[in-house]
């Protein structure tokens, strides 16, 4: 039986993979995704990306980092 984190994890890893004009951005939110300005955003959409794909590879990409940091305290806490 899957559990909603395993349905969340094949969720995840079926993500389409983001336009390579995305990687600056991913990587931010990957990193420090505080410091995500308005700016970002609209730096991507004057690039000719739409708000749904930046939606999509935001929410994709900190969902997957959020998971990573979930399996890495998981194995420190033993």
């Amino acid at each position: 039986m899957t559990g909603p984190i395993d349905e969340l994890r094949a969720r995840v890893a079926a993500a389409e993979t983001p336009n390579k004009e995305l990687a600056p951005y991913l990587a931010k939110v990957r990193t420090g995704a505080y410091a995500v300005t308005d700016e970002d955003v609209a730096e991507l959409k004057r690039a000719g990306l739409s708000e749904d794909e930046i939606f999509e590879a935001t929410v994709a990409v900190a969902t997957a980092e959020g998971l990573r940091r979930l399996d890495a305290a998981s194995k420190a806490i033993g």
